[in-house]
């Protein structure tokens, strides 16, 4: 049980891994486009999201229409390292 402890550490790498092979890369909101009705400004007034910009990984951005006219702040990108 000794010998077993010891190579416990190793699970959190392997389980960061296998995340990464399943969802791939994070990728924060760079910039991003919308549809402001005339009131650019007003941060109260309605935008409806038209496409996202995302940085990530390896100095790569990768631009993507927005789903339901919303860009997270955060997504997962595979193979673009």
């Amino acid at each position: 049980m000794k010998i077993a402890a010891l190579f416990l550490w190793l699970a959190l790498p392997l389980a960061g891994y296998a995340i990464y092979l399943t969802y791939g890369t994070p990728h924060m909101i760079w910039s991003y486009e919308f549809l402001d009705n005339g009131d650019q400004y007003n941060p109260y007034a309605d935008r409806h999201y038209t496409s996202c910009t995302y940085f990530g990984w390896g100095w790569e951005t990768v631009t993507i229409p927005a789903v339901d006219a919303r860009c997270p702040w955060v997504r997962l990108f595979k193979g673009q390292i």
